[in-house]
């Protein structure tokens, strides 16, 4: 049985889809086979490895159809050019399953009704969930087995992690009791910098060692690899922050494969 991790944080600009799409990406180089799931309207999991948002080539399913029900998770699934990683694209149109997932009834587990068929397929499906706390997000908490939280090392770092905690606790009373924190990752961390070194010791204070021990640096190399459709891990696998993103994933593999034996 795969696990499901929902990457998330309300915060935008923090490195959660940088986050998602690296750690799908380096465990799939590890062998294992992954499914990425871009929740998030603005699609960027989706054009950060490489699949078009728009267009002529753009997916003909997204996690919108799947979401209201106009097709089945399967049939909305497509292979990328990484061996190993597929993806459940996303687009503009999901900001519309916001409003259109309201008056339905158990609207809150939809994406873990239409994720369950996977568990048996891959060893890690990731989750890039939307920089809110709406229904797009409650999905992603409710249908994962466990978060993956990114912070990134600036003043604001813990401003709103009290609010994602209540909806975590939320989430976990309501729906999902079993659901668990297993990394926080720092992000652009800037050893030189002695704020950044100060909230990485807040981080730690609050999140004790549920933090990833080393944090993700500030690297030019992680902003360029988006721009070409490809996750930095590919890009230029022998800069700091891939290797960074390479060394998490193989800890996220062995959680995965501890939590199912």
């Amino acid at each position: 049985m795969g696990t499901i991790y929902a990457v998330v944080n309300q915060k935008g600009g923090v490195g959660k889809t940088t986050t998602a799409v690296n750690v799908a990406a380096a465990a799939a180089a590890l062998g294992r086979r992954v499914l990425l799931v871009d929740m998030d309207p603005q699609g960027n999991a989706t054009s950060g490895v490489g699949v078009p948002k728009e267009g002529k080539d753009r997916p003909p399913a997204t996690t919108y159809d799947v979401l209201l029900g106009q097709t089945e998770a399967r049939n909305a699934v497509i292979p990328t050019a990484i061996p190993g990683l597929d993806l459940l694209p996303s687009n503009l149109d999901l900001a519309a399953a916001e409003v259109e997932l309201m008056p339905r009834l158990a609207r809150e587990t939809v994406l873990r009704s239409a994720l369950a068929c996977f568990r048996e397929e891959y060893t890690l499906v990731l989750v890039d969930a939307p920089p809110s706390l709406g229904i797009l997000t409650i999905n992603s908490m409710v249908a994962a087995d466990a978060l993956i939280i990114p912070i990134q090392c600036e003043y604001y770092a813990l401003e709103g992690v009290s609010q994602l905690m209540k909806m975590v606790d939320m989430v976990r009373r309501a729906v999902n009791p079993t659901l668990r924190i297993a990394f926080v990752v720092l992000t652009m961390y800037d050893p030189r910098a002695r704020l950044n070194q100060e909230v990485a010791e807040d981080v730690r204070r609050f999140f004790g060692d549920r933090v990833w021990l080393h944090p993700v640096p500030r690297n030019i190399r992680i902003a360029e690899a988006p721009s070409h459709g490809l996750p930095v891990t590919h890009y230029d696998p022998r800069c700091r922050g891939a290797m960074a993103y390479v060394e998490i994933a193989k800890e996220v593999v062995r959680d995965a494969e501890a939590s199912f034996g």
